[in-house]
């Protein structure tokens, strides 16, 4: 991982940091790999981000190292097609499982121990969250980049 990844990781629960850890080892090397962009925020970054509309709530799990940021990275490049983020929350599904660590994906906010362990089974898991948002009128919140320790 990278230098700016690992300081990233800077003040994270150790056991989500040794989780993204082990995910950016086992990626496949299908080109797509990942950098942290972001894990403990001050309160000052958390109000920035509900301001943008980036983040629905004050009381993020990354204001006290709970959660972390991930971005697909394609060659030298930043990508944030959701199908990408399909492939990162399998890495972590896969190091979470093995580290007996509960790791809620924001792309459905489930645990990823409850999906299967293909890049389909997290597709169908989106969608499912989608449909469980529109029975109940809600709005979904697809944050395919976090990822957080229950």
């Amino acid at each position: 991982m990278d230098a700016r990844s690992e300081k990233n990781l800077e003040g994270v629960n150790p056991a989500l940091a040794d989780v993204v850890r082990d995910a950016w080892q086992t990626m496949p090397m299908d080109g797509v790999t990942f950098i942290v962009t972001e894990g403990l925020r001050t309160l000052a970054r958390q109000t920035q981000l509900v301001a943008a509309k980036a983040s629905r709530t004050m009381q993020s799990k990354h204001l006290d190292g709970r959660a972390v940021d991930l971005a697909a990275k394609v060659g030298t490049g930043i990508r944030w097609e959701l199908n990408l983020y399909f492939k990162l929350a399998l890495a972590m599904r896969n190091a979470s499982v093995s580290r007996g660590v509960t790791v809620t994906w924001g792309g459905c906010w489930r645990p990823l121990n409850e999906l299967g362990g293909t890049e389909d089974a997290i597709a169908q898991a989106v969608a499912a969250y989608g449909e469980r948002c529109k029975v109940a009128g809600t709005r979904p919140f697809i944050d395919g980049p976090h990822f957080e320790v229950s």
